[in-house]
């Protein structure tokens, strides 16, 4: 037993699934010494899992030959152990028998599953929440066992890294057989019922990964070689001839929460400003570094100078794949030689760019640049290639492919050209050939694969892209593409990039003209968005500044469009929990409006109000509710200050205190207190003061005999005002309303005034009082003059025959006496009261 306290001291700290694994550890130890004592009266505890239950078993290892004489022994142990046993761990540990609400875990793999079942009658909501932390490096795999959860449900698995959480899936995704997998070492589960019994359950098995470093990117003219892209491989990065690395050559991924190589990526420049490339085979010349960093640079100016030279017999093709020159001050010279006094193939002042590219007439091509620090940022890409006498140059495409019939380009050999979605193919042909065996060359230059201002598009899907790109486009452009699809179906517009100037517009049409509804006009950067149409037609109009004075080079935009099918309703939003949705329509179709409000307690987060828009997206994301719990900005004190503790907002239990400034005083509390109320919002504990200034107040000048005052108080501050008023009936002499003048003492700017009686109304009032006294006294005069005609007129028809009989008999009246069936309580009464006035009479 006290190997079992020592031993399970430390679950119930545990995690909930791991509490059995702990036990059993215990257990195993527990076993392995009984089994090193070798005594009869040993004692072993293992724990088994069963139904989230842990049963106990006491084995007591015996030796054969007493094995008869033990029976009975044994069963009484087992029963007497196994029912102490169990009892004392319940007592240590209750919560190693029950599957906890909160739980933070620690292991490589684990389970995590749904609460037990409460007995509380409580109505608040179930919140529970899981914490998987693994060792750095690692991620976190989850693999969903069950999920069998309500609408009134919800469990949402999150990930953490430098970056902030990010959302891994939510109940909607949670399929039997769901995995899931996170980017960092640290997952958070949150489980959240609006019931605290008959709740659903999960189940999730989560087990650590290996994480591992993004494949790094090529630089633009150069390569590289990578190791291993978990912890510890590493990147090798490389650039062509003529180029060299600008950054590290070598990243090696490190082990983090999140992987990431040790550097960024490098860039492949130019070596220098100039140069001599030697045995040359294929390679590029590109814009030398800027002047301030150049080795060959003279004050603002560029003087660069490259002498290409390949084998003896080959000769060199050069193809000028970009080129942009400032007309005034920027020049490129291209020779057939080796020297600057070689003649010349190419002159950019005179010259327009070759677009079949240039051909020396020897193995060697030099080439002379100057430039100068104009404000047009110089760009230049030259690919050159050498061959032989028996082939033609290997031909080169931009933004576009080719086939060839034979990959060596002998004579005869033909190549096909395709340009690349987006693009349109210009200046040359589609095929050409490998002729002339007397001086091989193709028989016409490579198109252009190049993305045209504007243009008509009936493909049912496709790409749209700014003029030019890759590069940058030019200022003053106006184009319009026109998209047209199936009648029956809708397009739908994929916005990738969208990088322009702040200057420069982007127009999306519902149509095929301009004059149809605008779906979205955007100007800058944008992250990817979707555009739906509300017909079978699209135009998009895209227009640059041309006086833009502030013009930089800018990447455009990339757009995908494909058919869909028609659907008129922006998509369906959940109901807001804590709160209710009003709509302006009965379906959510363009126009509608989605009105959000809060129960009370709980205030809204986001838009209260979002529309359906006319490319079927709402106007914003649909807003939460938030439960107060805070207390509304009180308010700075004229002429005083406050003090919050705690400092940061107005939440339940903050306390602000006012003080005023010299020569004023505090009017109201000194200090009040934000509390929280179970229904409705938190509230201040009184009003906030005010500062006043501080002089000797006035005391009440009384009230006025017939009459009243507004605000009635013992004193009133300086600079306060009281109003008087008589009663109906009265007129005020004097001022309606006194001030209290500040002073040392104050006083009032006017004596009280009095209430007169008003002589208009005096003769109206006597008439009313006299006309009061007649309506009171008249009907009392009345009931007494019907109740004395009713008297009289029974005493005449009834008192009178028994009056004379009574003067004729001496004896005296006897009433009646014998009972009948009638019943007359009237009679009755009119017969007494007869007897008496009779006898009245005669004893007269």
């Amino acid at each position: 037993i006290w190997l079992l306290i020592s031993g399970i001291g430390s679950l119930c700290s545990s995690p909930p699934k791991r509490r059995l694994l702990e036990c059993n550890k215990v257990a195993s130890r527990l076993y392995q010494a009984n089994q090193s004592t070798h005594t009869a009266s040993s004692g072993i505890l293992t724990i088994s899992h069963d139904q989230r239950m842990l049963s106990l078993a006491v084995k007591i290892p015996v030796e054969k030959e007493n094995a008869d004489s033990i029976k009975p022994v044994y069963k009484f142990a087992t029963a007497f152990l196994n029912h102490r046993l169990f009892l004392l761990l319940h007592l240590l540990c209750p919560s190693c028998f029950t599957v906890q609400c909160n739980a933070t875990l620690l292991a490589m793999e684990d389970v995590v599953e749904s609460p037990d079942p409460t007995t509380s009658s409580s109505y608040s909501p179930l919140e529970c929440t899981y914490s998987i932390t693994v060792y750095a490096g690692y991620g976190v795999e989850i693999q969903v066992r069950k999920a069998n959860l309500s609408k009134d449900e919800s469990l949402t698995i999150m990930g953490y890294g430098r970056s902030g959480p990010e959302l891994l899936a939510n109940e909607t995704l949670m399929k039997q057989g769901q995995v899931i997998r996170s980017t960092t070492n640290q997952v958070y589960i949150h489980y959240r019922s609006l019931r605290q019994t008959n709740h659903g359950m999960f189940s999730l098995h989560y087990q650590a990964f290996l994480l591992s470093c993004p494949f790094p990117m090529s630089p633009e003219g150069g390569g590289v070689t990578v190791t291993d892209i978990h912890p510890g491989g590493q990147a090798h990065f490389h650039c062509d001839p003529g180029f060299q690395v600008r950054g590290h050559e070598v990243a090696t991924c490190v082990n983090m929460t999140q992987p990431r190589w040790s550097t960024p990526e490098p860039q492949c420049v130019a070596v220098s400003c100039g140069g001599w490339i030697r045995n040359a085979t294929v390679g590029r010349i590109l814009s030398p570094p800027p002047p301030s960093v150049s080795n060959h640079s003279n004050g603002n100016n560029l003087s660069c100078h490259w002498l290409i030279e390949a084998k003896e017999g080959h000769r060199l093709h050069l193809h000028f794949e970009r080129i942009a020159l400032d007309e005034d001050d920027d020049k490129l010279i291209v020779r057939s030689g080796n020297s600057s006094l070689a003649p010349t193939l190419f002159d950019s002042d005179m010259d327009d760019v070759p677009e079949r590219g240039l051909l020396s007439e020897s193995s060697t091509l030099y080439l002379e640049l100057t430039a100068d620090s104009s404000s047009i940022p110089l760009l230049l890409a030259l690919r050159y290639e050498a061959f032989d006498d028996e082939h033609c140059w290997e031909p080169y495409m931009p933004h576009g492919n080719f086939s060839s019939s034979d990959i060596t380009y002998q004579l005869g050999t033909t190549v096909t050209f395709t340009c690349s979605p987006g693009f349109v193919m210009e200046q040359g042909s589609g095929t050409i050939e490998c002729v002339d065996p007397s001086n091989p060359h193709w028989n016409d230059s490579e198109p252009v694969c190049r993305a045209l201002c504007g243009g008509e598009l009936t493909e049912p899907s496709g790409t749209i892209l700014s003029p030019d790109w890759p590069q940058s486009y030019s200022k003053g452009l106006d184009c319009v593409w026109q998209i047209h699809g199936n009648e029956e179906k809708r397009i739908e517009l994929d916005v990738q990039i969208l990088n322009i100037r702040h200057t420069d517009v982007l127009t999306i049409f519902d149509g095929r003209d301009l004059t149809s509804h605008v779906i979205g006009q955007y100007l800058g950067s944008k992250e990817r968005f979707q555009v739906v149409s509300g017909g079978s037609e699209v135009a998009i109009q895209f227009q640059s500044d041309l006086d833009d004075s502030s013009f930089i080079l800018s990447q455009g935009f990339l757009i995908h469009y494909r058919e869909v099918e028609p659907n008129d309703t922006c998509p369906t939003l959940p109901n807001i929990e804590f709160g209710w949705i009003s709509s302006s329509h009965s379906s959510p179709v363009r126009g509608s409006v989605l009105t959000y409000q809060c129960q009370p307690g709980y205030d809204i987060s986001g838009s209260d109000v979002i529309t359906c828009q006319w490319d079927l997206s709402w106007s914003s994301s649909p807003p939460t509710c938030v439960k107060v719990q805070q207390c509304p900005d009180p308010g700075e004190v004229v002429n005083g200050a406050r003090s919050v503790r705690p400092e940061t907002g107005f939440a339940v239990g903050t306390v602000v205190r006012f003080s005023c400034n010299q020569g004023y005083q505090l009017e109201g509390p000194s200090q009040i207190s934000c509390y929280g109320r179970d229904t409705g919002t938190p509230k201040w504990s009184d009003r906030s003061p005010k500062c006043v200034l501080k002089y000797d107040p006035c005391p009440n000048p009384g009230v006025p005999d017939n009459g009243y005052q507004t605000l009635y108080k013992h004193t009133y501050q300086a600079g306060e005002t009281l109003r008087f008023f008589c009663y109906e009936g009265y007129e005020l002499i004097g001022e309606v309303i006194i001030s209290c003048v500040p002073g040392h003492p104050s006083q009032w700017n006017s004596p009280p005034p009095f209430c007169k009686v008003s002589q208009s109304f005096q003769p109206s009032h006597q008439i009313l009082s006299e006309n009061i006294a007649l309506a009171i006294i008249l009907p009392i005069i009345l009931v007494i003059l019907l109740i004395g005609g009713i008297y009289m007129y029974y005493t005449k028809l009834e008192w009178k025959p028994h009056f004379w009989k009574s003067l004729s008999h001496t004896h005296s009246y006897s009433p009646i006496t014998v009972e009948s069936d009638f019943n007359n309580p009237l009679y009755e009464a009119g017969v007494s009261t007869r007897k008496v006035l009779l006898n009245i009479i005669y004893s007269t």
